[in-house]
């Protein structure tokens, strides 16, 4: 599965963050959750923390229903 990717931060001089994942708004973080997603960007890997926060992540489910028996006539 290929790492995370197109997403960028902005914090706003009123301390809301603003998450935007290939230039359009995916997440606005206020007060104590904008304070915790900075710390946890700024300590590791930013494209996956922001993936994790927006929720825009794939749950590795995918080949698994793609073998189920309602979806095997889709492709």
């Amino acid at each position: 599965m290929p790492a995370p990717a197109g997403f960028t931060w902005t914090a706003r001089a009123d301390g809301t963050v603003v998450v935007a994942h290939r230039g359009r708004k995916a997440a606005t973080l206020r007060g104590e959750r904008a304070a915790r997603f900075t710390e946890e960007v700024e300590a590791g890997d930013p494209q996956e923390v922001m993936a994790r926060w927006t929720g825009a992540y794939k749950f590795r489910n995918e080949r698994t229903a793609r073998q189920h028996p309602r979806n095997r006539g889709r492709r």
